[in-house]
């Protein structure tokens, strides 16, 4: 089982359209069973295309793409989060080429004010793969200092939507915490019992998902691994390695993107 998850920073790079077509090439070289999206957006007055996607979506760009060259197995679920920039609605996704059995949406921040961009989300998608059910969670949390909306508070919400399932679970996303840094979100987080899939890995790089400052990390241009894949049981992962970083594929956000195999 191959996974992806990427912070796209949709609508915000230059040449977007090309570096959604290098995203959509790699999904079709790879050949991703699941793919976890962040920051996916799409113009607020933009015309819909179904209940809650518009048209511009980044995650329906990319579907629409892969459609296009006769990938139509793969299927999107999106979630809302907040808006951004005034003007876009910004969420999280999931793609995958298995059956899809149940999708939720919980909010992981005190805050369920769409207005507020520190509102936090997660998309939770059950998918059958290989005739086995996994959860996989797109998240795309806070900060570990913030005095408003505080990651500890989050990530708890995560360990307890998790603990509702029997089944295997995977949090996929931006996390926001620098796994260097001790006693912050990353160790809060494995102690808690989940497994880093870079840590379980035989095969990895250096890990870097971030190369200097960004938004949120203001004052922070050393590099940081912030962007990761947990799974709530051991299991063997053959390799984790970083994608989009300019040396393993073209860079087509301001996040780099982690992709993992799992035996």
């Amino acid at each position: 089982m191959r996974l992806l998850t990427l912070n796209c920073h949709a609508w915000q790079e230059d040449d977007q359209l090309n570096k959604i077509n290098t995203l959509v090439k790699t999904i079709v070289d790879n050949d991703y069973d699941v793919i976890a999206l962040q920051e996916v957006s799409q113009k607020e007055d933009s015309p819909l295309i179904s209940e809650h996607i518009r048209e511009d979506n980044y995650g329906q760009v990319v579907l629409d793409k892969l459609k296009k060259i006769g990938k139509s197995s793969y299927h999107l679920v999106w979630a809302s989060c907040h808006q951004a920039f005034n003007e876009y609605e910004e969420g999280l996704a999931i793609i995958t080429k298995h059956p899809i059995q149940h999708v939720e949406k919980f909010y992981l921040s005190k805050s369920t004010d769409y207005y507020f961009w520190k509102t936090r989300v997660a998309l939770v998608v059950d998918i059958e793969v290989e005739g086995e059910i996994q959860t996989f969670m797109s998240c795309h949390l806070g900060w570990w200092h913030d005095v408003e909306e505080p990651s500890a508070y989050q990530l708890d919400r995560l360990n307890y939507i998790a603990s509702q399932k029997d089944n295997r679970v995977f949090l996929l996303g931006d996390f926001n915490s620098e796994a260097k840094n001790r006693d912050e979100g990353y160790d809060y987080l494995v102690a808690k019992g989940w497994y880093d899939t870079y840590s379980l890995a035989t095969e990895r790089d250096s890990g870097v998902t971030v190369s200097g400052e960004i938004a949120g990390w203001k004052d922070h241009d050393e590099d940081k691994r912030i962007d990761f894949i947990f799974v709530n049981s051991l299991i063997s992962v053959k390799s984790s390695m970083v994608i989009f970083n300019g040396n393993n594929s073209e860079v087509i956000s301001d996040h780099f993107g982690v992709d993992v195999i799992i035996d």
